[in-house]
């Protein structure tokens, strides 16, 4: 049984491992990747922290959270995090009731990067705090500032942009800044996402950081905290915030589950 979920035009297939019983291979995973509506995708298996203690598994293992997400990208192979990705993944344990979720609840999740707390919000919205960001930039993504949002509208991506990199997964967000750039207080920018093997998809959360790090950078000492990120498959929030091992990213947003299906492998 597998479900798929949404957030923000980014969609992802989902099913539930919680004993660490199910070794799926990578034609496995990519089989999955192909059962979403919206084409190849990303594919989260929810397991039991404890499972992966117990010795059942290689991944990272942290106590705190009580699920991980193995993520892997469309070609069936381990991917590192992905924050869209995890509210989908608070929205099914949700859906499931394998969690309890009030307004204000905080969830922890597991990833390979280490655990992410997740803030719930209202009406299926979520806070992802996605850790410490580094002066190099925020995961796989290279971020490219464009002169105008005429620019990026025009953008064509019959190949994707010929970069160092081929590993399917490796983002690329292109940028445009909105008028005005900032407005009460929150940077606005709009941006468009190519990801090799996959071409340009709806959205994704780390690009958005990696937007949001990039315009913010340009911009200097004055640059707000509050970012909204526009792109093809609806907005979302990035916020910048300090804690005692230094500043944090997050990024918020809405999930949903859209369908529910089966499929033997």
């Amino acid at each position: 049984d597998y479900t798929v979920g949404r957030e923000s035009g980014a969609t992802f297939v989902v099913f539930l491992d919680a004993d660490g019983e199910n070794d799926l291979s990578a034609a496995d995973y990519r089989l999955l990747a192909n059962t979403a509506d919206s084409g190849p995708t990303c594919v989260i298996r929810v397991v039991r922290s404890i499972a992966i203690a117990e010795g059942r598994e290689t991944l990272a293992h942290d106590p705190e959270a009580e699920w991980f997400m193995d993520y892997r990208n469309a070609d069936g192979l381990p991917g590192v995090v992905g924050g869209d990705g995890i509210m989908v993944v608070v929205a099914f344990l949700i859906a499931q009731q394998l969690v309890t979720a009030h307004h204000g609840n905080r969830i922890v999740i597991g990833a390979r990067d280490g655990v992410k707390d997740v803030q719930v919000g209202s009406n299926g919205s979520f806070r992802v705090d996605l850790g410490r960001w580094t002066s190099g930039g925020f995961t796989n993504t290279v971020a490219v500032p464009m002169v105008s949002i005429a620019e990026l509208d025009e953008l064509e991506f019959s190949n994707d942009p010929q970069l160092d990199s081929t590993s399917t997964g490796f983002d690329t967000v292109f940028i445009a800044q909105q008028d005005p750039i900032v407005d009460d207080g929150i940077g606005r920018i709009r941006v468009r996402v190519v990801t090799h093997g996959l071409g340009e998809i709806p959205s994704c959360g780390t690009a958005a950081v990696a937007a949001a790090l990039e315009t913010r950078r340009g911009l200097g000492a004055e640059a707000p905290h509050n970012w909204r990120v526009d792109s093809i498959g609806g907005s979302r929030g990035v916020q910048f915030f300090p804690t005692e091992e230094g500043e944090h990213v997050s990024i918020s947003g809405a999930a949903e589950i859209v369908r529910r299906g089966t499929v033997t492998l």
